[in-house]
């Protein structure tokens, strides 16, 4: 009976606060020592409608910028990521459970303190939040720290095509591609799927595109981690998904088939995958590749 009474209690106390949520809101905030020297005060009620100083991007009820903070004479240049209308069931789970991330830019703060604890090189987050409530809202923001100087691999290989002789450019690129393989298989093992693994989510210093000697360990950075996430029941699929994703966005100029055969027998080998695995798995991730050529195609034909 004392059991039944503790339990009635405690399902009592979870309605009494999942109702205040619903009147009230909640509200969710992680931010570094610095940010609030930077923001100002009451940032907190202002963030969601903070101008950006530019680059300003806005899709299907998200947004994002770059913005500029002032404090004596130092400057904080963040990206700035606002999400204000997010589905029915990640608010429905949201009002149940208030303090989770359910929201992308609080689930990104915590995956990118999860990737600088791995040892990836990630942007720093600075600032992030999540509004639940008054009633069915759920709305988040991050700030990310500038990768100042640096450039997306996408733009970055043919640049360096342009600019090295053909041996220092083949030097530099198998080292690329091999750190490549080598972050993603350190990301995979640990059944962790990026969801989102296009070459232009990987940046490295402007400065390297001419240095065909630069040590590539620790100096490629990955971004966009807000849909990171630990799959170890279908991590095939994910894993496949993953691999599509990259080798559809190496077709670019400075890229061939023999740098993705290169980029496929490290990533095999971090995975200790063997040969028979190894066909059956690209296999599966050409054809994943087939069908994104396709779509680009009907899409091609649209616009």
């Amino acid at each position: 009976m004392g059991n039944l009474t503790v339990l009635a209690g405690s399902l009592l106390n979870g309605l009494v606060l999942r109702w205040r949520s619903w009147q009230r809101g909640e509200r969710t905030f992680r931010y570094s020592s610095d940010w609030p020297a930077f923001a100002g005060a009451n940032w907190e009620e202002r963030i969601l409608d903070e101008p950006v100083t530019d680059r300003l991007h806005v899709k299907q009820g998200r947004s994002i910028g770059r913005r500029l903070f002032f404090h004596d004479d130092y400057v904080l240049c963040v990206y700035l990521k606002r999400h204000y209308h997010l589905p029915w069931y990640l608010r429905l789970l949201a009002l149940i459970f208030p303090h989770r991330a359910w929201s992308p830019g609080l689930r990104e703060w915590e995956q990118l303190q999860w990737a600088a604890r791995q040892g990836w090189p990630v942007p720093r987050p600075v600032a992030a939040g999540q509004w639940v409530g008054p009633g069915w809202r759920l709305q988040s923001f991050i700030a990310t720290e500038e990768l100042r100087d640096m450039v997306p691999l996408h733009e970055a290989i043919p640049a360096a095509a342009r600019v090295l002789s053909s041996t220092e450019f083949a030097t530099w690129k198998s080292a690329v591609l091999a750190e490549l393989a080598r972050l993603v298989a350190l990301l995979h093992q640990k059944y962790m799927f990026h969801k989102d693994l296009y070459l232009c989510h990987f940046y490295i210093n402007e400065a390297y595109i001419h240095d065909s000697n630069f040590i590539v360990k620790d100096n490629i950075y990955i971004i966009d981690l807000h849909r990171l996430k630990r799959h170890p029941w279908t991590n095939r699929w994910w894993q496949v998904k993953d691999l599509a994703q990259f080798i559809f966005s190496c077709r670019i100029d400075g890229m061939t088939e023999c740098d993705l055969h290169h980029f496929w027998l490290s990533y095999c080998k971090h995975m200790r995958i063997n040969k028979i695995m190894s066909k059956v798995l690209l296999k599966l991730v050409k054809i994943r590749v087939g069908y994104y050529i396709r779509h680009e195609r009907r899409r091609g034909r649209k616009l």
